[in-house]
């Protein structure tokens, strides 16, 4: 096996449900050169992969909104002359998706995918050589593992790795990072819960961090933090400074969203709080210790919350 090309585009949390299959990957083939084609801005969250020896970053989500400027095809064009000078033996595209399934028509070697029952658009399927039955009960993580390991042949280990190393603490206060915004307002959780577990957090000394991802996303950060003692909005930097700020924390709270699964891949202490999705198929699962409160259809109450943070996550903290 020499060259590998892996076809993971989107959403964060998406890409961070593909690193276990890369550590699997370099595992079977340790003298592969593998490249991540992955969307534009997810590019340094795939670079901090020690098995990835090349990113190769596609930009579908801003060409939609200029496809008809000459810019952008002239960038297309330079993303599939790149594409072709992998020179890929085998391609995997786990995403699934009829626009990741363009982009393995665009390939050289032999390319594989899921087949029309395990995939999310079955149209996808046709673009791919040989088709792979993954059961999409299945959790993300798993589906993802299953599909990389039976395309280039090897058997997946039972642990999950994600390959991320958590620096170790540089005996600094402690702090806690509230991942309050998510995609869907059905997957929020109100302020005035934020707040009460953030203040519960600050007697308790943790400082507490608040990230944030769009402008609505930063108003609400800057809410919580007026009303939470000590509580810090952070400025919006790349994801790979993101990731060092998650890694570095003692404990992480947060609702569905992907920088909770990079908390989980790091092996964080982690509270995840699931309000309208089922945690079954996309939850965070690591090797850290892991608690989900809610479910789909479930509202948890900040007491709730502080409860199991009491007897279940912070023993593991303090």
């Amino acid at each position: 096996m020499s060259n590998v090309l892996i076809i993971k585009t989107s959403s964060l949390g998406d890409v961070v449900h593909q690193m276990p299959a890369m550590t699997d990957l370099r595992r079977a083939y340790p003298d592969a050169r593998v490249t991540w084609v992955v969307e534009e801005a997810f590019a340094p969250l795939a670079r901090l992969h020690p098995a990835v020896d090349a990113v190769l970053p596609v930009a579908t989500r801003r060409w939609r909104k200029q496809l008809f400027q000459a810019a952008t095809w002239r960038d297309f064009a330079a993303f599939r002359a790149a594409l072709r000078a992998v020179n890929a033996q085998t391609v995997v595209d786990t995403q699934g998706l009829l626009r990741s399934a363009l982009i393995v028509h665009f390939t050289t070697g032999e390319r594989h995918g899921y087949d029309r029952d395990s995939i999310r658009e079955p149209i996808a399927s046709r673009f791919y050589d040989v088709t792979h039955r993954v059961s999409r009960a299945l959790h993300a993580v798993t589906r993802n593992r299953l599909l990389t390991a039976a395309s280039l042949g090897y058997q997946a280990s039972e642990v999950i790795d994600y390959g991320l190393e958590r620096p170790l603490r540089d005996g600094g206060a402690p702090y806690a990072v509230l991942l309050h915004g998510t995609s869907r307002a059905s997957k929020e959780w109100r302020e005035v819960d934020w707040i009460g577990l953030g203040k519960w957090l600050a007697a308790r000394g943790f400082a507490v961090l608040l990230p944030w991802g769009n402008a609505a996303e930063e108003v609400r950060a800057t809410r919580l933090a007026a009303a939470i003692p000590g509580a810090r909005v952070l400025q919006r930097q790349p994801l790979d400074a993101t990731a060092k700020v998650i890694a570095g924390a003692a404990l992480v709270v947060g609702v569905d969203t992907g920088l909770l699964h990079l908390a989980a891949a790091y092996g964080v202490p982690l509270l995840a709080i699931f309000l309208a999705t089922d945690p079954g198929l996309t939850g965070p699962v690591g090797r850290g210790p892991i608690t989900v409160l809610g479910g789909k259809g479930q509202y948890p109450s900040f007491v709730q919350a502080t409860e199991v943070l009491e007897q279940q996550v912070l023993p593991s903290v303090l």
